[in-house]
């Protein structure tokens, strides 16, 4: 199937002419389907037919049968030699996703231009022939053919959808050798496919050195810097093209809100929030969904619902946002009052809305609540629960220490069970310290994914907690066997107007003198109000002292040392955590509150903590 063939290119004098025209033109708007055999009778009743004609006839094809008697007429009336006609004919083909039809009617053209090649690898690429895609790209440059700026995008576009950067690097080096290095459409096309690709570098670069960016490259490159995690050069470059004096449209400015809701860069958001108001007169769904999202997500629920009360129209994504992000700040009743307004407002929940609305009864501890909720979701929107909605059961259930009834709800249900399902269950297992259970799902998760670290350090860290050193050197062993290594602990903490990222240790701040005298002075404030260092979460079999010395350089804690140095008094410090807050941190976080009269707000891997007057909104639930 689709073997190019190698023949001589050859070209005949087009015959023109125009008996008929007017009539048959008429007939060329025909629709309906059972009208086609009319409409091919009338074609045939003319011997020679304008390209004109083709062409209004062609464009205005609404189904197989209709173009198919007009290739048949192209070439038995001459007109096969018409580059436009025959163009536009092989578009229709593609279009309609018949590419054997297609490439059959590009290998019989006795005349090639950059637009037929263009039409075939663009089609080859859309249908998902990729490999097929990437051999017609090759014969294109073979033929002598210039490429241009249609025929690359659509080739760098299948490079970054297969993550090829061998074949991209081949793409952009066939750019600069026909000189098109400068051209910002395919270059937007080159930066989108290294920052894919993982080399976010290589994106930077050819950004930097485009003497034109269009608003499109730019937002390409924000995209990309959200994307590989590093969202705070996202909010640093788009600060830089407001300045060049371009107005950021709806695409732009989604990429932009979703930049700030993955950095949780509140003041940023706010900014961007005036933008949008003094663009926008209303939100439309998309734009409104994304800064919910965003404001949730930078630890302001308020804003968050005048923004879902602000919009006029919301779809069930609208809808489902607003529960998942009450869920996540803990507010699981809130979430549950929004599903009877959503029938009120005759939108249908659906898969997500309900896995939104398990996930908020889970993390507010709202057993019943959740029981019911998963019944209704059977009994009356027939929603058959998959594994999603198993794992929210499962996390519910174990959260609230009924481990046995977690792990047969596991050991019952009839979908394939996957790695969330079991983690959530090894996560219960570490709270209420169940080390068989644990063993189980451990198995079980590592049958699913062995060289996944996070597992063995799961299991590992259950192990330490119960002193279970022997077993937890075996699986430390292993992981070291694999080259498989613990994700590393960041925090990130808004100040300063920018975002400052902090790790377990960290001594390369510009201010660390500082951030360390302010740790030691706190710790000493927080002693004298009976704060106790809880040296379970040091796991590692090492003496006292050591475990105190790793305890207070844990990476919130010097996140909120920063907070504190540098934010007015009685500012809300707000943090960002990749994994689980540490349980000590976590009751850190409730005396300095108390003692420094501040309110913190923190996102961790699992939801949000509202830490104010030595209280935190999870309820030490979590």
């Amino acid at each position: 199937m689709f073997k190019l063939k190698t023949h001589k290119l050859f070209s005949l004098n087009p015959v023109i002419r125009t008996k008929k025209f007017s009539s048959i033109a008429s007939a060329s708007s025909i629709q309906d389907n059972d009208q086609s055999n009319q409409f091919h009778n009338q074609i045939q009743e003319t011997q020679s037919l304008a390209p004109r004609f083709y062409l209004f006839a062609l464009t205005n094809c609404k189904n197989i049968k209709q173009f198919k008697p007009i290739h048949t007429h192209l070439t038995v009336n001459g007109f096969f030699n018409d580059m436009v006609l025959v163009n536009k004919l092989l578009y229709v083909y593609v279009r309609y996703n018949l590419m054997e039809d297609a490439y059959k009617l590009f290998d019989e053209m006795p005349e090639r231009n950059a637009a037929s090649w263009s039409v075939m690898i663009g089609g080859f690429a859309k249908a998902g022939y990729y490999i097929k895609c990437y051999e017609m790209f090759r014969e294109y440059i073979r033929s002598g053919e210039q490429p241009d700026v249609y025929t690359l995008p659509c080739v760098i576009r299948v490079c970054r959808d297969r993550v090829d950067l061998v074949m991209g690097r081949l793409v952009h080096q066939i750019v600069y050798k026909f000189g098109l290095s400068t051209n910002a459409f395919i270059c937007a096309a080159l930066v989108d496919m290294y920052a894919k690709c993982g080399v976010i570098d290589d994106a930077r670069k050819l950004f930097d050195n485009m003497v034109i960016k269009d608003l499109t490259t730019w937002t390409v490159m924000f995209g990309a810097y959200t994307a590989c995690g590093n969202a705070s050069e996202s909010l640093v470059l788009f600060d830089k093209m407001l300045e060049s004096g371009l107005v950021p449209d709806k695409i732009c400015l989604v990429t932009i809100v979703n930049a700030c809701a993955k950095l949780g860069a509140m003041n940023k958001a706010e900014v961007v929030d005036d933008i949008i108001q003094k663009q926008y007169s209303s939100l439309d769904v998309i734009l409104g969904t994304a800064m919910i999202d965003m404001y949730a997500k930078c630890g302001s629920i308020d804003s968050a619902r005048k923004i879902f009360d602000r919009m006029r129209e919301k779809n069930v994504i609208t809808w489902s946002t607003m529960i998942a992000a009450y869920g996540y700040h803990g507010h699981g009743q809130k979430a549950l009052e929004l599903l009877p307004l959503m029938s009120k407002n005759r939108v249908t929940p659906n898969r997500i809305t309900f896995v939104s609305l398990l996930n908020a009864c889970s993390h507010s501890c709202l057993v019943e609540e959740g029981r019911r909720v998963f019944s209704l979701m059977q009994e009356k929107y027939f929603i058959k629960p998959d594994v999603k909605h198993y794992t929210c059961m499962v996390d519910l259930l174990g959260r609230a220490g009924k481990l046995n009834e977690a792990f047969n709800m596991i050991e019952n249900m009839k979908v394939e069970k996957d790695v969330g399902l079991w983690s959530a269950l090894l996560a219960a297992c570490r709270i209420y310290k169940n080390v068989e259970m644990a063993q189980k799902a451990a198995e079980s998760l590592l049958e699913i994914e062995p060289d996944d670290p996070s597992h063995y350090v799961m299991l590992s860290n259950i192990y330490a907690k119960e002193g279970k050193w022997e077993n937890m050197a075996k699986l430390r062993t292993q992981m070291t066997s694999k080259s498989l290594k613990k994700t590393p602990g960041f925090t990130w903490v808004e100040a300063q107007n920018g975002v400052h990222k902090f790790c377990s240790g960290d001594h390369t701040h510009s201010e660390s003198k500082a951030i360390y005298e302010k740790l030691e002075s706190l710790i000493e404030k927080l002693r004298v109000s009976g704060y106790v260092p809880d040296t379970e979460f040091v796991l590692h079999d090492v003496n006292e002292d050591v475990k105190l010395g790793s305890l207070y350089a844990h990476s919130e804690k010097l996140a909120i040392a920063y907070g504190l140095i540098s934010t007015p008094e009685g500012t809300v410090i707000r943090l960002t955590k990749n994994l689980r807050v540490c349980g000590d941190c976590h009751t850190f976080m409730k005396y300095v509150s108390v003692v420094e009269k501040r309110e913190i707000v923190v996102r961790d891997a699992k939801r949000f903590h509202h830490v104010r007057d030595g209280v935190c909104s999870c309820g030490d639930y979590w």
